[in-house]
């Protein structure tokens, strides 16, 4: 989106004591426009735009060809689809080994118990040293047993993990793109970026457009600015923010009066006629001043206006 000033010719008045007008100032109305464009290239599938139609801000103006777009989400989104089959569920295995590791804890349960038992009747010589030797080695091998089992369960995990993960990795690239074309698509709508007129169209339904290529420019009609010179000797005159008279031409003989606002004041002289400065000649360096009139509708982009402090 870019910016443009209307270009003017502007005329100073130097003071209404070197002539006859009953004006300080004049100069030609302008105003900030804005030519719209497509973002992205396609066909203009709707631009029921006209010259003249009053738009306001965000407002849908056009819409492009989104088709070829909406076709790569749809490839993106199945791709990730293809990756997620690509992970391992650890839970059948880990589950596996975990129910192990409990007939392998209750075995070692019922191991310990029977050693007490055997540890009881010895003492009473109603068991054997050797039957007291057999439990303990069944008790060391399911306990070796359950160490083996949970190491298997610890690189069961591990192992899924870091296959999930380098499958998982090619997810985000991805995820990525399909931002990207998301993006594509919300810009196949093309909004309005200021409240105005607009002033001409340069696409029509149907054409092909890209990016950057103007479709129409607005500009806000509602407030005008009277662009016009004054000399060192009538800065003294002027300050932002002062309110000052302006007048367009109603017919030959009289005018419209309005209220204006002077909004900038330029902070040094913008040109002088010619590169050798006398005396005077410096007093034909001017001052740009810009004034914001409301408009009624009457005021048009290019008008002169006359400016009384």
């Amino acid at each position: 989106m870019k910016k443009y000033t209307l270009p003017v010719m502007l005329l100073a008045l130097f003071g209404c004591s070197k002539s006859n007008s009953e004006f300080d100032a004049q100069g030609v109305f302008e105003s900030e426009e804005v030519i719209v464009s497509a973002e992205v290239p396609g066909k203009l599938l709707a631009f029921p735009i006209n010259e003249g139609d009053s738009l306001i801000k965000d407002q849908v103006v056009a819409y492009l060809d989104s088709a070829g777009y909406v076709l790569q989400r749809e490839q993106l989104n199945a791709t990730l689809s293809s990756i997620n089959e690509k992970t391992t569920d650890v839970s059948p295995q880990v589950v596996l080994l975990n129910n192990q590791e409990q007939v392998q804890q209750t075995q070692l349960k019922n191991l310990l118990f029977e050693k007490e038992r055997i540890e009881n009747l010895l003492k009473s010589d109603a068991a054997t040293r050797k039957q007291l030797d057999d439990i303990n080695f069944q008790i060391e091998s399911v306990g070796k047993q359950i160490k083996v089992t949970q190491q298997q369960i610890n690189v069961q995990v591990a192992n899924v993990h870091n296959q999930n993960k380098a499958v998982l990795s090619e997810l985000n690239p991805v995820h990525k793109k399909i931002d990207q074309v998301e993006d594509l698509i919300r810009k196949t709508r093309v909004l309005n970026p200021v409240n105005g007129t607009v002033l001409t169209t340069y696409a029509r339904e149907g054409e092909m457009t890209v990016a950057g290529k103007p479709l129409y420019k607005i500009a806000n009609v509602q407030e005008l600015t009277l662009r016009m010179y004054i000399t060192g000797d009538q800065l003294a005159m002027v300050k932002i923010g002062q309110k000052v008279k302006v007048f367009i031409d109603k017919d030959k003989k009289s005018y419209k009066e309005y209220t204006g606002v002077i909004s900038a004041i330029a902070a040094k002289a913008e040109f002088t006629p010619k590169t050798i400065q006398t005396k005077d000649e410096r007093a034909n360096l001017v001052y740009a001043v810009k004034v914001l009139v409301k408009n009624d509708g009457d005021i048009k982009i290019g008008m002169y206006g006359e400016v009384r402090f």
